[in-house]
Parts: C-alpha cells; structure tokens; sequence
C-alpha cells in the first residue's frame, strides 16, 4: 500500500507543478503495477530502464546528423572553440563520474533512495530535466557562464 500513496503523491505533485514527465512515469508505473501481467515488467524496466532512456536520448542526440543539421566541418570545428573544448571536456568527466556514481550504487543501494528524491525535487521544484547526458551540457554553461564565454 506504502509504494502506491508515494507514487500517488508523485504524480500528484508533478501534477500541480505541471511536469507532464514526471506525470507521465508516474501514470505508466501505476499502471503496470495495476495489472498482474504487466508486474512482470516492473524488474526489468528497472534493471534496464536507464540503459533504453540513454538509447533514446543517443538517438534523439544524432538526429541532426541524420538531417545534415551537423557536419564533419562542424565536428572539426568544436575543437577550434573554448565552448566547443569545454564541452568535450565536460562530456569526458559526465562519463567518468557516472562510472564513478555506478560504483556507488552498487556498493551503497541506500543512496538511490536519496538520488531518486532529489532528482523528483530538481524536476518538479527546479524545472530540471531527469537525463544524464544533459549534464554535460548543464556543467558547461556553467562553466562558460563563469568564464563569460559566449554561447552562440
């Protein structure tokens, strides 16, 4: 009973605070915990869950490059820009801590707890966005906006 009130009051809030994400996977959780067929799922999409959102958010990252938005000169040129450097840069260590933060988990499952109700905070009172990737992109306008590095 507990999972379906916590789920409940996280659709509720994403809800109010107008997060049709977070809305949304609360809904589809719900609804594959309310059909025994669909509970099946549940441990799967939990194992796995992160790997096909990364696929997703991958494909979604390629596109451009499948409408010709982005070129071969566009990639040598990143590499003439301290935006596009940083940017590089910042993806290495994204991917380095996220190693580092798998590790984590695995040794310290507790702390999942703790991510998932930041993550839900950040979404719902932060307007933040619940995707890896992003990160990169998040550190580097940071790390541009300290350096007043232009951003077109």
């Amino acid at each position: 009973m507990e999972s379906w009130i916590f789920l409940g009051i996280i659709l509720l809030v994403a809800v109010v605070a107008k997060n049709s994400s977070l809305a949304l996977a609360a809904l589809v959780v719900l609804a594959l915990k309310v059909f025994p067929l669909t509970q099946r799922w549940l441990p799967v999409i939990q194992s796995r869950g992160i790997d096909w959102g990364v696929t997703v958010i991958s494909i979604a990252i390629l596109i451009p490059i499948a409408r010709g938005q982005i070129t071969f000169a566009d990639l040598v040129g990143v590499f003439k820009t301290p935006m596009g450097l940083i940017a590089v840069a910042c993806g290495i260590l994204v991917a380095v801590l996220s190693r580092n933060g798998v590790s984590l988990l695995a040794n310290t499952p507790q702390v999942t707890v703790a991510l998932v109700l930041g993550t839900i905070l950040g979404v719902v009172f932060l307007r933040g966005v619940a995707a890896g990737p992003v990160i990169a992109s998040g550190i580097a306008y940071c790390i541009m906006s300290v350096l007043h590095i232009s951003f077109n």
